[in-house]
C-alpha cells in the first residue's frame, strides 16, 4: 500500500483540498491489509471510506501505474 498511496500522493497531492487531505490522512491510519483488499476489490469498501478520493486511489492502483 505504501507504493500505491505514496505514488498517488506524489502525482496528485498538489490538487488536494482540505477535505481530500483529511480523507487521505484517515486512509493512512487504516491497516494495509484492509486497504489492499478494498483497492483490489477483494472486499467491499466500507461506506465511510468509499469516497471520491478513495475511488481515485482504487482506480490508480488497479491501473497498474503504481509499481
Amino acid at each position: 500500500m505504501d507504493l500505491i498511496l505514496g505514488q498517488f500522493a506524489d502525482a496528485h497531492i498538489d490538487s488536494f483540498g482540505e477535505a481530500d487531505l483529511a480523507c487521505f490522512e484517515e486512509l493512512l491510519e487504516i491497516d494495509d491489509r484492509d486497504l489492499l483488499q478494498w483497492v483490489t476489490g477483494e472486499t467491499v469498501t466500507p461506506s465511510e471510506h468509499d469516497t471520491a478520493l478513495f475511488r481515485k486511489i482504487r482506480a490508480y492502483g488497479q491501473s497498474g501505474l503504481a509499481c
